[in-house]
């Protein structure tokens, strides 16, 4: 399996409603709520690309785009975008639908950076052990 491969075979889609608990005091989708859900969706591709034991250790920059209001679909797809030594970033992207209009709008996107580690929590290669050409 070639590299690119690999990490078309991880990209990872989480779809949800934005139900009025998840929303904040101006009806809209809760920024950290937002951001947890693009850690687990990023920490899931970096997993499946990789299928080691990781850590968030950094996100590069968050940008929210357009507020996503309470009784909204969302989309939020990751997707590996660069691969280091020990460590790989996810890029994610949320997808704002309004439930009863067609059409769907990049809301929100960011960059998480994951490190893998062994079972003494140090640092190991990304890509040890992989069969990537």
């Amino acid at each position: 399996m070639t590299l690119q491969e690999r990490i078309d075979l991880s990209e990872t889609h989480v779809c949800t409603t934005v139900f009025p608990f998840l929303t904040n005091h101006h009806d809209t989708l809760f920024g950290g709520k937002a951001m947890s859900i693009m850690d687990e969706v990023s920490f899931m591709a970096a997993t499946r690309f990789c299928r080691k034991t990781l850590v968030t250790v950094s996100t590069d920059r968050i940008d929210f785009n357009k507020a996503i209001p309470s009784g909204s679909i969302i989309e939020a797809i990751a997707r590996v975008q660069n691969v280091g030594r020990t460590s790989l970033k996810v890029k994610v992207e949320i997808f704002l639908e309004h439930m009863y209009n067609e059409g769907r709008e990049l809301a929100i996107e960011g960059v998480f950076t994951f490190v893998a580690l062994d079972e003494n929590k140090q640092p190991i290669p990304v890509l040890e052990g992989l069969d990537i050409e």
